[in-house]
């Protein structure tokens, strides 16, 4: 009998698409609809937009940067709820390109979801949670200059989702290949987009 599929991933996809209600949505929105305390969720949601169509907006590797790190911190420091500042939470996204982004994200949502289990949990706990997201945040320093090189940013945020997932679905294994992943992004970007 085939185990059933993992929908974790699925489903904040579900909400965030719930929360477009006109032809703009909000981050406030977004945050308040995945709850206040879902750090992994907007941290997967805002890695994804830039791993989506919507990557092309310039600026939009940083400011998924920015926001990354802002969550991190937080989830560094043990706070219980979510904080943003406000210039992030009014932002503004467009209905059309976030709906766009979502539909061409859940194929590869859906694939992935079917090897997430939960598995070595311990890595969730700290100190051992603390080694990912401080690459994490290194990796969102580096994140703004990657808007030179094509593509770089929508792969460094992909790693980044990638953690966000293993997080959601307790699964160690997603979260040890993030990590390895995550050592290897920037080395890569400075090396094929500033080497000779």
């Amino acid at each position: 009998m085939a185990r059933p599929r993992n929908r974790a991933l699925s489903e904040v996809l579900d909400q965030l698409e719930s929360s477009i209600e006109s032809e703009s949505v909000k981050v406030e929105t977004v945050i308040a609809k995945l709850g206040h305390r879902s750090f992994a969720s907007l941290m997967l949601v805002f890695s994804l937009i830039s791993t989506s169509p919507a990557s092309a907006i310039p600026g939009i590797t940083a400011t998924v940067a920015a926001i990354v790190f802002v969550l991190v911190v937080q989830m560094i420091a043990g706070r219980d709820c979510v904080w943003l500042p406000d210039f992030v939470t009014q932002r503004e996204m467009s209905r059309a390109k976030l709906c766009k982004g979502i539909g061409w994200l859940r194929g590869p949502v859906r694939f992935v979801e079917r090897f997430l289990k939960s598995r070595l949990t311990f890595l969730f706990h700290r100190p051992w949670l603390w080694l990912p997201l401080l690459l994490i945040l290194g990796l969102t320093l580096f994140m703004p200059f990657m808007e030179i090189i094509p593509t770089s940013g929508s792969i460094a945020s992909a790693v980044i989702a990638l953690f966000a997932a293993g997080f959601l679905t307790r699964d160690g294994i997603v979260v040890i290949a993030s990590m390895l992943l995550l050592l290897a992004v920037p080395v890569a970007a400075w090396h094929f987009g500033f080497s000779g």
